[in-house]
C-alpha cells in the first residue's frame, strides 16, 4: 500500500514575501488605474463650479478669492460662478472684482438659475468676468450706490459717490469690451435689464439655458488674462461642482444681517441672565459665544452704532428696573430703546442689508417678554413675605397648648414656643404671632 504524501505547507516567510510583492504591485497599479479611469471619463479640461446665492459680504469675497486660488492649484481650466444676489457691500464687491481681474485663469460668471438676479454689486461683478452669461428669466442691473450706516448723504456727497461708481463701472466695461453706456444707466438710473435685452445691449456675452449650453457656446472664445490672451476649450470640458466648506458656510450664515441681529440679542440675554444668577454657567457660555459671533458679523457689515448703543441701553434699563422701583417706566423705556435700536441697527436702503421685519418684530416681542418675565419674578421675590427668621414668624398662626397670659406655651407649624399675651388666651384657642421678643413670642387670640 502506497503512502500518500501531503504537500508541504508554505513557510510563513514565503507567504509574507509574496503578500508584500502583491501589495507593492497594487500600489503601482493604482495611479495607472486612475489615469485609465480619467481617460475613460474623458480627458477634456476641467472647470470648477461654485455657487454664490447670497448677499455680497466680506466672507463671500474671501470665499470667491479662495476658490480662484484652489482652481489654480487644481490645474483647472477655469472657474464658473453661479450667481444669484440682491447686491451687497461696496468694499466686498471691489475685493471680488479685483480677484477676478487679476485671476491667472478664466472666471465665468453665470447668472443662474431662471428667476435669479445680479442686482447692484452683482451687476458689476458680472461684467468684470472674463465671460459673462445669464440664464433666460434672469435680470441684471439696479446698481445705483447707496449710503450704508451713516444716514442720508447730502447732494454733493451723493454726486461724488455716484460719479466714482460710474467711472469704476465704465472702466471695467471698457476693459472687458462691454457696453459702457449700459453700466452707466444701471448705476445712475438704477436700470435693470432682462437676459435677452442685456445680450442685445452687449452687457453680457451669452444667454444659455444651462451650464452645458454655456460651455458649448463659449468654446473657442478668446479671453485676456494677466499672462496674455488664451482661447477657451470647452467642447469636451468636464465640470467639477465644489460645495462651500464648513468654515465658509458658517461665516456666510453669521454674516447675514438677520442672523447677526439674533446672535446679538441672544448674547445680551445670556450675559444678563448669568450676571443676575451667578453660577448658572450655561447662559453665560451661550451668551458669550453668541456675542463674539455677533461682533464678528457686525464688523463685516456696515452698522449704525447708534442702534447698537440703544440696544445696550435697553438692557441697562431692564436691569435697573429690578434695582429701582419705577412702576414700569424703566421697562417701557427699555422696550422703546430696543425697538428703535433694532430699526436703526442697519441703516441701509438696500433690503438685503437690513433686518427683516419678519425677524425683528418676533425677536423684539420675545426679548421684551423675557425681560418683563424676569423682572416680574425678581420683584415678586423681593416683595414676598419672609419664610424664615424673625420676620418669618410674624403673622404665623397656631394653637395655645396652655393658658397664656404672662407665660405659656403655643404650637406653631409643629414647633412648641414659649409665649405671652397682653390679654389672657385660653388653652386650645387659635392664636396669631404679633411680635418676637428673643425666644418668646407675643401672641393674641385670632378671632
Amino acid at each position: 500500500m502506497r503512502s500518500i504524501r501531503l504537500p508541504r505547507r508554505m513557510p510563513f516567510r514565503a507567504v509574507r514575501t509574496k503578500a508584500a510583492v502583491l501589495l507593492f504591485m497594487l500600489i503601482l497599479a493604482a495611479p495607472l488605474w486612475t489615469v485609465f479611469s480619467a481617460e475613460k471619463e474623458g480627458d477634456g479640461p476641467v472647470f470648477e463650479v461654485i455657487t454664490v446665492d447670497t448677499t455680497i459680504t466680506p466672507p463671500i469675497a474671501s470665499y470667491i478669492d479662495r476658490s480662484i486660488q484652489d482652481a489654480v492649484k487644481n490645474s483647472a481650466a477655469g472657474l464658473v460662478i453661479l450667481l444669484d444676489t440682491p447686491g451687497g457691500l461696496d468694499l466686498a464687491m471691489r475685493g471680488i472684482i479685483k480677484s477676478i481681474l487679476n485671476s491667472p485663469l478664466p472666471v465665468i460668471v453665470y447668472v443662474h438659475p431662471a428667476g435669479a438676479r445680479a442686482a447692484s454689486a452683482g451687476a458689476l461683478i458680472t461684467i468684470s468676468a472674463h465671460v459673462a452669461a445669464m440664464a433666460p428669466g434672469t435680470n441684471i442691473g439696479a446698481a445705483h450706490p447707496v449710503a450704508v450706516g451713516f444716514g442720508k448723504m447730502d447732494e454733493t456727497m451723493t454726486r461724488k459717490v455716484e460719479n466714482d461708481a460710474v467711472a469704476y463701472g465704465r472702466g471695467i466695461a471698457r476693459k472687458k469690451n462691454r457696453s459702457e453706456d449700459w453700466i452707466e444707466r444701471a448705476i445712475r438710473k438704477s436700470e435693470s435689464t432682462p437676459a435677452e435685452e442685456a445680450l442685445k445691449q452687449k452687457a453680457i456675452d451669452y444667454v444659455a439655458s444651462d451650464l452645458n449650453d454655456l460651455l458649448r457656446q463659449m468654446d473657442g472664445k478668446k479671453v485676456s488674462l494677466p499672462s496674455g490672451e488664451v482661447s477657451l476649450n470647452t467642447k469636451s470640458a468636464r465640470v467639477n461642482h465644489k460645495k462651500m466648506g464648513i468654515r465658509d458656510s458658517v461665516l456666510k450664515t453669521i454674516s447675514d444681517p438677520n442672523i447677526a441681529y439674533l446672535l446679538f440679542l441672544v448674547g445680551l440675554a445670556g450675559l444678563y441672565f448669568e450676571f443676575s444668577n451667578p453660577g448658572a454657567v450655561i447662559p453665560g457660555v451661550v451668551g458669550g459665544i453668541s456675542l463674539i459671533l455677533a461682533f464678528f458679523a457686525l464688523q463685516t457689515l456696515s452698522v449704525n452704532y447708534a442702534g447698537v448703543l440703544l440696544i445696550l441701553f435697553a438692557v441697562i434699563l431692564f436691569i435697573a428696573e429690578i434695582k429701582v422701583v419705577s412702576h414700569g417706566i424703566l421697562t417701557i423705556g427699555g422696550i422703546t430703546a430696543l425697538v428703535l435700536g433694532s430699526l436703526m441697527l442697519y441703516d441701509a436702503p438696500d433690503p438685503a442689508l437690513r433686518v427683516s421685519l419678519g425677524v425683528m418684530i418676533p425677536a423684539v416681542i420675545v426679548m421684551s417678554v423675557f425681560f418683563i418675565s424676569v423682572i416680574t419674578l425678581a420683584l415678586k421675590a423681593q416683595m414676598r413675605r419672609p419664610k424664615t427668621g424673625r420676620e418669618g414668624m410674624l403673622g404665623q398662626k397656631g394653637t395655645a397648648v396652655t393658658d397664656v397670659a404672662e407665660d405659656g406655651k403655643v404650637l406653631i407649624q409643629g414647633e412648641y414656643w414659649n409665649a405671652f399675651s397682653r390679654r389672657a388666651v385660653a388653652k386650645g384657642s387659635e392664636i396669631r404671632v404679633v411680635a418676637v421678643d428673643g425666644l418668646r413670642l407675643e401672641i393674641e387670640e385670632n378671632k
